[in-house]
């Protein structure tokens, strides 16, 4: 597993992350013994960095992952996040990146992973009512008291990235992007490049939709993210589908799946990208794995263009009741 920079401190991660959104059953159901089993293989695959936020199943994804460390933090490096917040009885969401909230909910994610400091720490959305500028300064004083090892922003704007970095060093900017969410071509790409800060890619597969299974949304159980998501819903998925096999069968003709031709895809995109495919199964996180081991020439990127237009995909990427905060920038 090759290795890339996470952090301006200099600290390497694997070129591919793990993404554990799923282990609080955003996908459907999962219990602790097949996340352990799953961060039991990322381990033996050389796949070192996991993402979690506290809002993964109301705490449920940090406590998976805790109960895994026993206390060990050197396994993983592990990012997680706050500024979501959920009200899982009535169902309300907001956002928060006021001090104290982020203190208090930092503390609450050291205590469910069982570690005294986190490698790296998100504004998971943007709070609209505070200047980010002021968020730096909060963040900046979480690092300076050790509890945090470096500063990242999900889904904010180019502009926004830019203001923050004026304040002190940004790490990481995460941002949804694959071969069919591909906004950050259209500013954040290059900022982050410019900037030098790391751009962590999630679902960089697309929700599954360019993995080597074509989901299936007649089997969706009720709690999974993609029930009621727009390119999943028909008539859209019908359009989608079949780009989707014309790249499983590009993948299987270049002797790879089209799992690991999708990391390799994002990797390719620019040195500084990270890709954090979500999953609670080993043999998936094998496949993933495998996208380091590719190299990508001029022409394949070339004809993966012609097979997955920019643009292809029908329907948004989230419904409305979905829509949780991204800053829009185009």
């Amino acid at each position: 597993m090759k290795k890339r920079r996470l952090l301006t401190s200099g600290v390497m991660v694997s070129e591919i992350g793990l993404g554990c959104m799923s282990f609080g059953g955003f996908y459907g159901a999962t219990d602790e013994t097949e996340s352990h089993a799953t961060l039991g293989a990322a381990l033996d695959l050389g796949i070192d960095f996991l993402d979690t936020a506290n809002v993964y199943g109301l705490g449920i994804s940090e406590t998976v992952i805790g109960s895994f460390l026993r206390g060990d933090a050197s396994k993983f490096r592990i990012a997680t996040k706050a500024g979501i917040w959920r009200d899982k009885e009535h169902g309300n969401r907001g956002f928060n990146n006021k001090p104290d909230y982020l203190r208090s909910e930092l503390e609450g994610s050291l205590r469910r992973l069982g570690v005294e400091h986190v490698d790296l720490f998100y504004i998971h959305r943007r709070d609209r009512e505070l200047e980010i500028e002021d968020v730096m300064e909060t963040l900046l004083g979480l690092k300076a008291e050790g509890k945090i090892g470096g500063i990242g922003f999900s889904e904010i704007a180019p502009a926004s990235l830019r203001r923050a970095v004026a304040v002190g060093p940004v790490d990481v900017v995460q941002s949804e992007y694959s071969l069919w969410s591909r906004q950050p071509d259209l500013g954040m790409l290059q900022a982050s490049q410019d900037l030098g800060v790391t751009l962590v890619a999630y679902s960089p597969l697309a929700r599954g939709m360019v993995s080597s299974v074509t989901p299936n949304p007649t089997t969706f159980l009720d709690k999974d993210f993609r029930k009621n998501n727009p390119r999943f819903l028909e008539p859209n998925f019908g359009f989608n589908r079949p780009y989707a096999k014309a790249f499983q069968a590009y993948a299987q003709d270049n002797g790879t799946t089209a799992t690991a031709l999708a990391l390799a895809w994002c990797l390719a995109r620019g040195e500084n990208i990270i890709p954090i495919p979500g999953t609670r199964s080993p043999a998936h996180l094998s496949e993933c794995a495998w996208a380091s081991e590719l190299t990508l020439t001029s022409d394949m990127m070339t004809e993966i263009e012609q097979i997955l237009p920019a643009g292809w995909a029908h329907g948004d990427r989230y419904s409305q009741a979905q829509w949780n905060g991204p800053e829009g920038y185009c």
